[in-house]
């Protein structure tokens, strides 16, 4: 296992769910990933799909020191290399890409790159890619398509985004090749609009509450 590897594992052990949000401002930002650390869910994955990504993960690291602040939505080295300067501390990425690849070797910020096809995993391996991102999850088989990778990928872990809720969470969670989730229910945009900071908070103890078995 690298030394990256090592560190990426450390920050997915550290909670069964991944929150994925996106923010319209830094100050929203920063509200949300203390609320959430405050339930138990201190990594945070910001994706870079407003234009206040950068801007948030810049105060989140700053003033929520409590808080593990990644970024996701990261599809060109250009976007690599803005996130880990505004202080993330992983990068998330749907797919993968040599330039992405190539971003990430000259980098100590580990990456978690996104795959889904025996293709795409063996490509993954040969790259020394342990843990990645299974995206759209649901759409692409989710729980029975994990199932089927399991016995034939034995060292390969993945964190499942898109499609995970509370309905079928634990069931993912169950799955032996699945290391943690990413999920959007534990900071909805509504909340975050209207400052109920205070739900969110109880949302994240609830999913900290998960257990990957």
């Amino acid at each position: 296992m690298t030394q990256k590897t090592h560190a990426l594992l450390e920050i997915l052990q550290v909670q069964p769910v991944m929150p994925v949000v996106a923010v319209e401002s830094a100050a929203d930002g920063v509200k949300l990933a203390r609320a959430l650390a405050e339930g138990g869910l201190p990594a945070i994955e910001v994706t870079l799909r407003t234009p206040a990504a950068l801007d948030a993960i810049r105060a989140i690291s700053a003033e929520v020191p409590e808080a593990i602040c990644g970024a996701g939505t990261i599809l060109t080295p250009r976007q690599f290399d803005e996130a880990v300067e505004a202080g993330s501390r992983f990068i998330v990425s749907p797919g993968t890409t040599h330039e992405v690849l190539d971003a990430a070797k000259s980098s100590d910020v580990p990456l978690l790159p996104g795959a889904a096809t025996p293709s795409e995993l063996m490509a993954m391996i040969e790259e020394g890619y342990e843990i990645l991102k299974f995206f759209p999850a649901e759409q692409l088989g989710g729980i029975p398509y994990l199932k089927s990778l399991a016995p034939v990928f034995p060292k390969i872990r993945f964190c499942p985004t898109g499609g995970v809720s509370p309905s079928n969470v634990g069931d993912y969670l169950a799955l032996p090749n699945v290391i943690c989730v990413g999920g959007s229910w534990v900071a909805p945009k509504d909340m975050v609009s209207a400052g109920r900071f205070d739900t969110i908070t109880q949302l994240a103890r609830e999913a900290a509450a998960l257990r990957v078995r």
